[in-house]
């Protein structure tokens, strides 16, 4: 993006959007959130928001009812008037002492914010622990079935650029995005559930500012360009489509050429109650149903593998996208 010098001066010429653009060099904010950490009305930090949106110093993102902004320069960001801004700041914030002061209080505001985040992930999972505990015993321990993902997925040491551009399909609490972020150069949380997302971004807080991005939406249409990500994951998530052909088109859609898919799903089971009770579509997948569903889509399947559990066998299907045009939409309803 290309700035220019007068409404970036102007912009930050005013010392709330000063103390909000070093708040979101650390991460992503609500209005409300800004507000509250301000200690101003949220009509008042509204105003700030849109000059700084204008002069292309902060975005705007939606996530249902909720809009949060996020920093659009970083110190080694494509514009170099921005980066150059960025630099500015962080360097006054360690020379002025009372912007400094004001900086750190903002910071005392945000840590209470996260921890209230936090807080209601807790409570969540306490209000919805029985049925949590029934699904986890039926399909075991996570980590052996995270380690075995990450083995097919060729994950190993510290190397940050194995998996690319990930995109971590129907992230639920975040476990798989916080997971793979440090294998990754960045990491996109999809989910439907505004509750769910927001769930996610208290487990992913702690990641480095602008390494994961949450996003909301439908995973049958994916609001992504085409050929975006290296790395697609499902993790016990297709069970609930009622279409996963059409899914599955949308991720070979996304995926670049050569890039990997990973489906992290229950092996066919009669477990009836997981239709009845939790909203299952679908009773787990055989492998011949999984193979056809990636041939479809564009992808080379390549060997499954099968982690067994208490009550139910988790299964890991994986294959790289090979096809330059996907099965359409409307080819796999048809289908």
């Amino acid at each position: 993006m290309t700035m220019k010098i007068d409404p970036t001066l102007r912009a930050v010429a005013d010392s709330t959007r000063l103390r909000i653009m070093r708040l979101l060099s650390a991460m992503e904010l609500a209005v409300g959130e800004l507000a509250q950490v301000l200690g101003q009305s949220q009509p008042r930090v509204s105003r700030h928001v849109r000059i700084l949106c204008e002069a292309g110093l902060a975005e705007r993102r939606k996530e249902g009812s909720w809009v949060f902004l996020r920093s659009a320069i970083g110190e080694t960001g494509e514009s170099p008037l921005g980066a150059a801004l960025a630099r500015l700041l962080a360097v006054a914030e360690g020379e002025d002492a009372d912007f400094s002061a004001r900086c750190a209080e903002d910071r005392r505001q945000l840590a209470a914010i996260r921890a209230a985040r936090e807080g209601a992930a807790q409570a969540y999972f306490a209000r919805h622990a029985a049925q949590w505990d029934q699904l986890r015993l039926m399909q075991g321990a996570d980590e052996p079935v995270e380690a075995a993902l990450a083995a097919a997925l060729g994950v190993s040491g510290d190397d940050g650029q194995q998996l690319g551009n990930l995109l971590d399909i129907g992230t639920g609490t975040g476990r798989m995005a916080a997971l793979f972020a440090p294998h990754a150069s960045h990491v996109t949380a999809f989910d439907k559930s505004p509750e769910m997302l927001r769930i996610a971004r208290a487990r992913v807080q702690h990641l480095p500012a602008g390494r994961v991005d949450l996003a909301q939406g439908d995973f049958a249409s994916l609001p992504f360009a085409g050929a975006s990500f290296d790395t697609v994951l499902f993790h016990q998530v297709l069970h609930y489509a009622q279409a996963p052909e059409v899914a599955l088109a949308e991720a070979a859609r996304v995926t670049r050429e050569g890039g990997r898919i990973a489906i992290v799903d229950f092996a066919a089971h009669d477990r009836e109650e997981l239709r009845s009770e939790h909203a299952h579509a679908r009773l787990g997948f055989t492998d011949e149903q999984m193979l056809g569903l990636l041939s479809d889509a564009g992808f080379a399947a390549e060997a499954p593998v099968a982690v067994a559990g208490q009550q139910l066998t988790v299964k890991i299907w994986t294959g790289r996208r090979t096809a330059s045009n996907p099965v359409s939409i409307e080819k796999a309803l048809s289908a």
